[in-house]
C-alpha cells in the first residue's frame, strides 16, 4: 500500500475501447474517489473516417482520423471523469490480417519489450492498486488487444509491482442475450459462422471471478460511447438507446489473474481486499 489514493489503471488498445468494456468501472470508481488512469496504446487511425469512409478506401486519411479520434477520446474521458490519460501513440494495426498489421510503427509489430518498457514507466509513476486489460486473445482476437495484454503482463513483470490484475471478459449467458438483442435491432440473423464465433467469446459464467454492478453509471457509459461519434457505424450499442443499453451492459465482468489480498471470489468489487 502507498500514500497515494487507491488507483485503477486500464490499459486499452484504441480510443473507444475504454468505454465499451470498462466505462462503468471507470465512472464508478471515479465517483467513489479513486484515481483512474487510462492508457490508450494506439492512435485509432484504422477507424472510420468522415462519412464512414473505410481504411484503404479513397479519402481515408489515417492521420486525420487519429486526430479526430483523439478529440473524441478527450470527450469520453471528460464524461467518465478519468483522472489521467496517457497515450502511447502507436499506429493502429487494424484487424487481424490487414496489411496495416505490418506497417512501420504499428503496435502489432512493435517488440513487446519496447512497449512494456514504456508502460512500466507509467506503472511506476502511478503505482496502481488495480490494473485492467484484455485476456491473451484480446477478447476477440484483435491484434492490438492481444498486444495490449502482452505489454501489460510484461511490464508488470519488469516492475515487480503486485496490483490486483484483471482481464475483461463477458459471461456466455450475456453473449447469448446480446445475440438476441443484435437480431432485434439489426433485423437480421447472423450467419452460422458469426453465431459460432460469438458463442465462443467470453467465458462460462462460473469461470468469471468478478461481477461489478455499474448500472448506476449506465448513462455515463452510454454517453462516453456516443462521444466516439465518428465510429458510430461500428458501435452497435448506440442503436439500442440508453435504457436498453444499461439493462444489457450494467454489469462489467472480469477474471482476476493476479492478487495478493486473498479476497474471496466471486467478488463484486475490483478493490475488494484493498479498502
Amino acid at each position: 500500500m502507498n500514500d497515494s489514493p487507491l488507483t485503477l489503471m486500464a490499459v486499452h488498445a484504441h480510443p473507444d475501447d475504454e468505454a465499451t468494456g470498462t466505462g462503468g468501472v471507470l465512472a464508478r470508481y471515479a465517483a467513489e474517489g479513486m484515481r483512474t488512469v487510462l492508457v490508450t496504446c494506439t492512435d485509432g487511425g484504422c477507424g472510420d473516417g468522415p462519412g464512414g469512409v473505410k481504411p484503404g478506401d479513397p479519402g481515408h486519411d489515417p492521420a486525420a482520423v487519429a486526430l479526430m479520434r483523439r478529440q473524441e477520446l478527450e470527450a469520453s474521458r471528460e464524461v467518465l471523469k478519468i483522472s489521467h490519460l496517457e497515450m502511447l501513440d502507436y499506429a493502429d494495426s487494424g484487424m487481424m490480417g490487414w496489411p496495416t498489421n505490418d506497417a512501420p510503427g504499428s503496435f502489432w509489430r512493435t517488440p513487446v519489450e519496447e512497449g512494456a518498457a514504456r508502460l512500466a514507466e507509467l506503472l511506476l509513476r502511478y503505482r496502481p492498486d488495480v490494473v485492467v486489460t484484455y485476456d491473451e486473445n484480446g477478447f476477440y482476437g484483435h491484434p492490438d488487444h492481444i498486444q495490449a495484454n502482452r505489454i501489460t503482463m510484461a511490464a508488470l513483470a519488469m516492475t515487480e509491482l503486485t496490483p490486483k490484475v484483471y482481464w475483461t471478459t463477458a459471461p456466455r449467458s450475456m453473449m447469448q442475450r446480446f445475440g438476441e438483442v443484435m437480431r432485434e435491432f439489426g433485423g437480421q440473423e447472423p450467419d452460422p459462422a458469426e453465431a459460432a464465433e460469438m458463442a465462443e467469446i467470453g467465458l462460462p459464467d462460473e469461470e468469471i471471478t468478478t461481477w461489478v454492478d455499474t448500472s448506476a453509471f449506465g448513462g455515463q457509459k452510454f454517453d462516453a460511447l456516443a462521444a466516439h461519434a465518428s465510429q458510430g457505424e461500428n458501435i452497435f450499442f448506440l442503436k439500442m438507446g440508453q435504457e436498453r443499453f444499461t439493462e444489457l451492459m450494467g454489469v462489467e465482468t472480469f477474471v482476476r489473474v493476479q492478487d495478493t489480498t486473498g479476497a474471496a471470489v466471486p467478488e463484486n468489487d475490483l478493490f475488494a481486499g484493498l479498502r
